[in-house]
């Protein structure tokens, strides 16, 4: 059993879900323990059916105990905050519609929602969906995504990223290097897409490439197996994918975050040892454990950490490559801006909720 100071080791590379909408004790250990450069929250965070000023002093007060377990003064604050099916806050925060109805609007939805996740300490939106709708028989992606062509979705993604830069909030393009074309879910099961690297190039990369040519900070993994790329590994422990097409052709230069370990198409893998050397291989720099699928226990995340802290060890895994991570995920911290919980006058709340409307008529 590794120390708690070398577990210490896989907290700069953790984005940690908390359990409810308190510290339970299981979170108080765990984020002293492992302190975590970050949380990801969901609905399970917010009190639900309350007035707006007591869920968030509620949530103000989960907010400061995390950054006061953590012993950290800076820490990522992340939430899904899509719009449309993929929004975690209770009423007054603004629900916008799917991303597929944001055309014109998207840049401006994109500030108004930064403003609102400011004024919830929330400084990472895991966000846009730089996947495109190309199968409408896709159960996890379709109206999530910006558009059915990669022109439509490349322009819709540039968009809302650019909205969010400009307001103060990081984004994350996902789920590379495309989603769209699924007929499963990842969250059940691994899917697996027979495209090749041309098909890529041709398709699922264009709305990823426009965002690193806008130097998007943060791109999130697929769970997706490509047979035709790598016939063994899902993207996010693929290196073909992520060193080859991600940092060497792409030039991609930012933090590569995996999606939520918890999801089924991974899940198992990440409980088999070495999986986790495998991922920072791969080009990986940050994980998400988000204990929110399954009713996934914390014992997860610490057998990944312990993991982690055996593979540097025994010398499967190279520290040079672990504190190359490290660097890049201390640099983009060193950028984010950091916010206090604080609550909206009205009048801005009722704008926004007028341009959520204004998104759903085809002439607003």
């Amino acid at each position: 059993m590794p120390t708690l100071q070398k577990l210490e080791r896989f907290g700069y590379h953790l984005i940690m879900g908390i359990s409810g909408t308190t510290l339970s004790d299981e979170d108080k250990h765990a984020l002293s323990e492992l302190k975590p450069i970050g949380v990801i929250f969901f609905a399970k965070n917010f009190l639900d059916g309350l007035p707006y000023e007591a869920w968030l002093e509620t949530f103000g007060q989960l907010h400061s105990q995390i950054q006061e377990y953590a012993e950290r003064d800076s820490m990522f604050f992340t939430l899904d905050h899509e719009g449309g099916r993929v929004v975690r806050t209770p009423l007054p925060i603004t629900k916008f519609p799917h991303a597929l109805l944001l055309r014109s609007h998207a840049r401006e939805v994109a500030k108004a929602t930064a403003t609102e996740l400011k004024s919830l300490g929330i400084n990472l939106s895991w966000a846009p969906v730089a996947d495109i709708y190309s199968n409408p028989q896709n159960p996890i992606i379709g109206s999530r995504a910006f558009g059915d062509t990669p022109e439509t979705a490349a322009f819709g993604v540039r968009e809302y990223y650019l909205g969010l830069t400009e307001a103060g909030i990081v984004g994350c393009a996902k789920h590379f290097p495309g989603h769209g074309d699924t007929s499963k879910d990842s969250h059940i099961e691994l899917p697996i897409l027979n495209l090749t690297p041309e098909d890529l190039q041709n398709r699922e990369l264009i709305p990823f490439k426009t965002l690193i040519e806008e130097n998007i900070p943060l791109i999130m993994t697929a769970h997706i197996l490509f047979p035709k790329i790598d016939p063994d590994l899902p993207a996010t422990l693929s290196r073909p994918i992520l060193k080859t097409i991600l940092r060497e052709e792409l030039g991609f230069e930012g933090v590569v975050v995996s999606d939520d370990l918890d999801m089924k198409a991974v899940s198992d893998m990440f409980t088999q040892t070495g999986t986790v050397a495998r991922a920072f291989y791969a080009g990986c720099d940050l994980f998400i454990v988000s204990r929110n699928i399954h009713s996934s226990s914390i014992e997860r995340t610490y057998k990944i950490a312990e993991d982690l802290v055996d593979s540097l060890s025994n010398g499967t895994l190279a520290e040079s490559v672990v504190e190359a991570a490290k660097e890049r995920v201390e640099k983009l911290l060193s950028v984010t801006p950091q916010y206090s919980v604080q609550a909206l006058n009205k009048d801005t709340l009722v704008q926004h909720a007028q341009l959520a409307i204004a998104c759903c008529f085809e002439n607003s």
